[in-house]
């Protein structure tokens, strides 16, 4: 298992997929700040906008379209139940429906960084980067 600090087990049964949306959402605007920084050396307050429009739900229910054909069918099992999943907020700014893709495409990747799949992280998101819809 290859996670960043804890090697602590989890019992991913046990977590909710708000949970694994949770830790996806940072995993993948992780994903999105460390692409942009090598890329070029930027102000601040650049790569923050640069970074918002990728971590944004409705580029994130654009990414959902471009991945599903990917998924696994747990990946696709995972990326339902956080569709589904009623987390009591609404969306700011974004619709019910952009909201709700965006949280769960966030429990995926989530539960693949809890499941040390960080190859399958860089497979998935470089999907995402080849598909010319990155910071468009």
């Amino acid at each position: 298992m290859e996670r960043f600090l804890s090697e602590k087990p989890v019992d991913l049964k046990q977590l909710s997929p708000l949970t694994l949306a949770f830790i996806g959402d940072t995993v993948f605007d992780l994903l999105v700040r460390e692409k942009l920084i090598c890329e070029a050396n930027r102000p601040a307050n650049d790569l923050h906008r640069l970074a918002v429009r990728d971590v944004k739900a409705s580029a994130q229910a654009e990414f959902v379209n471009i991945l599903l054909p990917y998924f696994t069918e747990e990946e696709m099992n995972i990326y339902k139940r956080g569709r589904n999943a009623k987390s009591g907020h609404t969306a700011k700014n974004a619709t019910t429906r952009d909201y709700h893709m965006a949280t769960g495409l966030e429990a995926v990747f989530g539960w693949l960084y809890l499941n040390g799949k960080i190859q399958r992280i860089k497979y998935l998101y470089n999907i995402i980067e080849g598909s010319n819809h990155v910071n468009e």
